[in-house]
C-alpha cells in the first residue's frame, strides 16, 4: 500500500474522531452542563475557604438544604419548561401544612386524615390555577401571582379565626403523627452520613420527572407545549390538560414540603413560605431552564438546588455574614441565564 492510500473502511464503519465529536456536541447542548460546571466550581471554592466543608456531617446539612429547595425546583422546572411559571408555590407549601395541620386538630382526627385532606386542597389549589390560565389565556404571572395573594391572606387570616394566634396549635400528642413523622421528617443513617428522609423525597421526584420527560408521550408534550403552544396544538397535543398536570405537579411537591414543615416542627407559623417561590424558580433557571420555555431538565434543576445548598451552608461554614448569600445567588443567576443563552444558541446550531 502506498504512502497516499487511505485504508480502506469497511462499509457502515463511522470514524472514531466523529463519533468522539458528537458525543462532545451532545454533551455540550446538555441544559445541566452550565449548572454542573458551575457546582463543580462552588464545591472547590468552598473546600478552600471553609475547612469544616469537606466533613460528612456537613455534607449532610448541604444535602438537606438541597432536598428542601430541591422537592419544589423540580416540579417547578417542569412548569418552566411546559412555558409557564407559579408564584404561588412558596405560600402553597405553608398553605399545605396549615390545612393538615388545622384539620387534624379542630375534627380531633388522626393526623393521616388531615394529611390526606391536604392533599386534595393543595391538588385542587393547582386545578385551580391551570383551568383558570387554560380558560382565561391570560398570563400565567398575573393568576398566579393573584393566588398567590389570596393564599397569604388566607394563610394568615383562617390561622388568626381558628387558632386566635399566628400560627397553629401543636400535634404532636395525636394518633398518627409519629408514623407521619417518620415518613417526611425522619433520618436515616447511611455509613457517616445522617440524612434527612427528604433527600429521599428529592431523589425520587428527580427520578421520576426525568423518566417522564425523556422516556413518555406526557414528557413531549411538555416540551412542545412549552416550545410554541399553537404548533402543538396543531398536531394534537393537548395543550391544555398538559398545562393543567405541571401546575397539579407543582401542587404536589409543594404537598411533600408543607407536611415536612408541619412534622419537622409539629406546628406552623401562617405568615412562612413568601419569597420561596422565587428561590424555586431561581434553582431552575440556573439548572438549564429557559425563562421562555422548551428547554431545560429535572437533573438540572437538582443541580440548581444542590448548589444553593452548598452556597448557603458555606458561607456558614466559612464563618461569613450570611448576607453573602444574596450577593452569590444573583451573581450565580445572571451567569446562569448568561451560559444557557450560549448553550441553547449551541443546540439550534447543532441541528
Amino acid at each position: 500500500m502506498s504512502a497516499t492510500t487511505a485504508p480502506v473502511r469497511p462499509e457502515g464503519a463511522e470514524d472514531e474522531r466523529l463519533l468522539r465529536r458528537s458525543l462532545l456536541r451532545r454533551l455540550a447542548v446538555r441544559p445541566e452542563l452550565g449548572a454542573l460546571v458551575g457546582a463543580a466550581a462552588v464545591f472547590l471554592f468552598f473546600s478552600v475557604v471553609a475547612d469544616s466543608f469537606l466533613q460528612w456531617s456537613s455534607f449532610s446539612t448541604v444535602l438537606y438544604g438541597a432536598s428542601t429547595i430541591g422537592i419544589m425546583a423540580v416540579p417547578v422546572a417542569l412548569l418552566m419548561i411546559g412555558g409557564e411559571f407559579d408564584l404561588s408555590a412558596g405560600v402553597m407549601v405553608t398553605s399545605s401544612a396549615l390545612i393538615s395541620s388545622m384539620f387534624s386538630y379542630q375534627m380531633t382526627a388522626n393526623v393521616w386524615v388531615g394529611v390526606g385532606v391536604s392533599l386534595l386542597a393543595t391538588l385542587a389549589i393547582g386545578f385551580f390555577n391551570g383551568i383558570l390560565l387554560t380558560r382565561t389565556k391570560l398570563p400565567s404571572f398575573i393568576i398566579t401571582l393573584g393566588t398567590f395573594l389570596m393564599l397569604t391572606g388566607a394563610n394568615l387570616g383562617f390561622t388568626q379565626l381558628i387558632d386566635g394566634t399566628v400560627s397553629t396549635k401543636t400535634i404532636a400528642d395525636m394518633e398518627g403523627f409519629p408514623s407521619a413523622r417518620k415518613v417526611f421528617a425522619s433520618h436515616l443513617t447511611i455509613g457517616d452520613v445522617d440524612l434527612n428522609v427528604t433527600v429521599l423525597w428529592w431523589f425520587g421526584l428527580v427520578a421520576l420527572a426525568t423518566w417522564i420527560l425523556l422516556r413518555t408521550r406526557a414528557g413531549n408534550w411538555i416540551f412542545a407545549a412549552g416550545g410554541n403552544a399553537d404548533a402543538a396544538r396543531a398536531v394534537g397535543v393537548p395543550v391544555n390538560k398538559t398545562k393543567i398536570g405541571l401546575y397539579m405537579g407543582v401542587a404536589f411537591g409543594a404537598w411533600i414540603a408543607g407536611q415536612h414543615l408541619l412534622m419537622s416542627y409539629d406546628a406552623v407559623q401562617s405568615g412562612e413560605g413568601v419569597g420561596n417561590e422565587l428561590l424555586y424558580i431561581i434553582a431552575a433557571v440556573i439548572g438549564g431552564c429557559l425563562m421562555t420555555g422548551g428547554y431545560g431538565s429535572a437533573i438540572g434543576a437538582a443541580i440548581g438546588a444542590f448548589i444553593f445548598g452548598m452556597t448557603d451552608k458555606g458561607i456558614i461554614y466559612a464563618q461569613w455574614n450570611a448576607d453573602w448569600f444574596k450577593l452569590f445567588l444573583g451573581a450565580m443567576l445572571l451567569l446562569a441565564a448568561l451560559l444557557n443563552a450560549w448553550v441553547r444558541k449551541r443546540a439550534e446550531a447543532s441541528k
